[in-house]
């Protein structure tokens, strides 16, 4: 592995520990809705846009529904669980060891609404020199679209960044956008192995 100019970080999922809280908002949404979602499926699908999921789901479940609309019922559910949000201490510790040494951004399946407050609860806010969200592009993950984005605020090249990520999508996405890709499932296996 060559040395990184730029480090990209996923956030939920990978700098913090939120995907649990997401399910719970998603499976409070599809029980009243009666729209099949599994747990398991939802975190194959992290890094996915919620509109997008719903969309996904609306079709192959021959449903009536507005994606967006219940995509703002989902995140009205999610609101008073972020307090619980807590940090992935080993994920973290990478981006404190690289903070003001070399660009590190956000690119994120999350919005914007949620992912700026989070980043100030964990204290983390001014870490990073950019922050990508799903309202900042056409084509969210699995598409390249949101790692190049923050290669391009940050300033440097997408094949001289190195890329975080808790899912197969999200890895698919670095992989598309010609990044280093690291799956954090194996950081955190390895700690919990130690």
């Amino acid at each position: 592995m060559k040395k990184p100019r730029g480090l990209i970080f996923d956030f939920d999922g990978t700098l913090v520990d939120s995907m649990p809280l997401h399910w719970r908002a998603w499976d409070s949404v599809c029980q009243r809705h009666g729209i099949e979602f599994s747990e398991q499926r939802h975190y194959s699908l992290g890094g996915m846009p919620s509109r997008k999921i719903l969309a996904m789901l609306k079709k192959e479940q021959g449903l009536d529904f507005d994606p967006a609309a219940l995509s703002r019922e989902k995140e009205e559910a999610y609101l008073p669980l972020m307090a619980e949000v807590q940090p992935i201490e080993p994920v973290l510790a990478i981006a404190r060891e690289h903070r003001g040494k070399i660009p590190m951004a956000i690119a994120t399946g999350g919005r914007t609404q949620f992912i700026e407050p989070l980043l100030e609860q964990v204290g983390i806010a001014d870490w990073f020199c950019a922050l990508v969200t799903s309202d900042d592009v056409v084509n969210p993950k699995p598409a390249p679209d949101t790692f190049l984005k923050a290669a391009a605020l940050m300033g440097v090249p997408a094949d001289d960044c190195r890329a975080f990520e808790d899912t197969d999508l999200g890895l698919q996405s670095i992989r598309a956008a010609g990044m280093e890709a690291v799956d954090v499932r194996e950081i955190l296996r390895s700690r919990a192995v130690v």
